[in-house]
């Protein structure tokens, strides 16, 4: 920087820089040692939006220019929170690597053959106007000693669509088939535990090796 004809000084001399200048002069070396440093096509962290503006996705800041960026990146605020940035990942690198013995659950691994063959039939009780479903699932290769296993899962429990409030998802597994899921209506569901009518109800045949159920959704009324 040119430190001449400032007030206080004497012709030709440096003079005594501002502060608002020694930091306008700190953040261009900054900028000229980032550009000969980094590389920015292998910065993760840097965006550039639809108005050709560049933005930290660490920092959540807004730059006109590369050099803005760049002498962002050797500010305190963007070292800060990168050094935060790595201690997280450590601490879960860690967490996964060595779980505690409380908390790792073996995940059991199979080969898995393939979808099952099913039938889905709509069923209403003309009595009490009930609805609901019978759901058959043939299993001819299940695994000897395996019984297959059925649940509900809400539609905020999955991760493969979008969660919809109006739909949940009835869920079957057998080893060593994949597992197969059904979205079916977000209705309280009757317990089969405290039906007296005798409409919700599942059977494993391990002969034929047919997997059926029934449920009814519970009345609304």
């Amino acid at each position: 920087m040119d430190f001449q004809n400032r007030v206080g000084s004497k012709f030709g001399g440096g003079g005594v820089a501002g502060a608002s200048e020694a930091n306008v002069d700190r953040r261009e070396r900054l900028r000229k040692l980032a550009l000969e440093t980094i590389d920015l096509a292998k910065d993760p962290y840097i965006l550039r939006n639809h108005l050709g503006s560049l933005e930290c996705r660490l920092c959540l800041t807004l730059h006109t220019n590369e050099g803005s960026y760049l002498a962002h990146t050797q500010g305190k605020k963007h070292q800060t929170n990168l050094a935060r940035r790595a201690a997280k990942d450590m601490k879960d690198s860690e967490l996964m690597i060595a779980p505690t013995a409380s908390n790792a659950v073996p995940r059991k691994m199979f080969l898995k053959i393939g979808r099952p063959g099913y039938r889905v039939t709509k069923i209403r009780d003309r009595n009490e106007g009930k609805e609901g479903m019978m759901v058959q699932v043939h299993l001819p290769q299940i695994k000897a000693g395996v019984i297959p296993r059925r649940r509900f899962m809400s539609a905020w429990e999955q991760k493969r669509e979008p969660p919809n409030r109006a739909y949940q998802y009835l869920i079957v597994a057998a080893e060593p088939y994949e597992t197969i899921a059904f979205r079916i209506p977000a209705r309280e569901i009757e317990d089969e535990d405290e039906d007296v009518t005798g409409w919700n109800w599942s059977y494993w045949d391990p002969d034929t090796k047919q997997y059926s159920f029934q449920f009814m959704f519970r009345s609304t009324y």
